[in-house]
């Protein structure tokens, strides 16, 4: 009975991971609290009031997990791309990965004690917790890269690009990576910065196809005799 590499499932648990919190985090935050198409800032409070446990158990999942997570899928890639070919785009792309995670658990940080603290003051103070509120989420959003997916949209695109040039995925993959990660640079550029919405979805298709392949590849498979013969020639 054939296994899986220990470095691909791991790295394919990840992905997979990523792809169900994104998941989790549209359908709750859009049908559960619908706290996203809420503009007052008073109703925002009260939302936050009301539903406070189960946002702060979704940021833990979707941005503090999320972010955690990340770190593994971006290294787990950069072992199997420096398997291939190491190259300085390679590092360059995990480095970005690297630093999108550790903005996502910041957000993550900031939204779940700031949430904490202005609840708290909401029943003493509701006019301070509001603008308490008002003053903490920009910072929140800000670091989540609430004004278009640069640090997201940057790593998916030149992971898939070191990947296209390695043959490192299936053709397929790769190529919705690129859009991807397309999608996410592209909706930094003002007045464009609705696809994030788009590279929101799409990543969660190109999370779990990644997934997939990797979960489904074994030792036997060309990807990985091609990445121990790359190993053994380099020692």
């Amino acid at each position: 009975m054939t296994t899986l590499k220990p470095t691909s499932r791991l790295t394919g648990i990840a992905a997979l991971y990523l792809a169900a919190a994104l998941v989790a985090a549209m359908i709750y935050f859009l049908l559960g609290t619908d706290y996203p198409t809420v503009t007052d800032a008073a109703e925002k409070l009260e939302l936050l009031v009301t539903h406070h446990v189960g946002i702060q158990w979704m940021y833990l999942i979707a941005y503090i997990g999320f972010g955690l997570v990340l770190t593994v899928l971006a290294l787990g890639l950069d072992s199997r791309l420096s398997a291939y070919a190491a190259t300085t785009g390679t590092h360059i792309a995990t480095a970005v990965g690297l630093i999108w995670a550790v903005m996502l658990i910041a957000t993550g940080l900031v939204y779940t004690y700031g949430m904490g603290a202005v609840v708290e003051l909401h029943s003493t103070d509701p006019v301070a917790a509001v603008a308490a509120w008002q003053a903490i989420e920009p910072v929140a959003l800000g670091l989540g890269g609430a004004g278009g997916e640069i640090l997201g949209g940057t790593w998916v695109l030149l992971t898939s690009a070191v990947t296209l040039k390695a043959h490192a995925l299936p053709k397929t993959v790769t190529w919705l990576g690129l859009v991807v990660g397309s999608a996410g640079l592209i909706s930094t550029i003002p007045g464009l910065s609705g696809l994030a919405v788009v590279f929101g979805l799409l990543v969660i298709i190109w999370l779990a196809s990644l997934a997939v392949t990797l979960l489904r590849e074994h030792p036997t498979s060309p990807a990985n005799s091609t990445a121990e013969q790359l190993l053994s020639a380099s020692m």
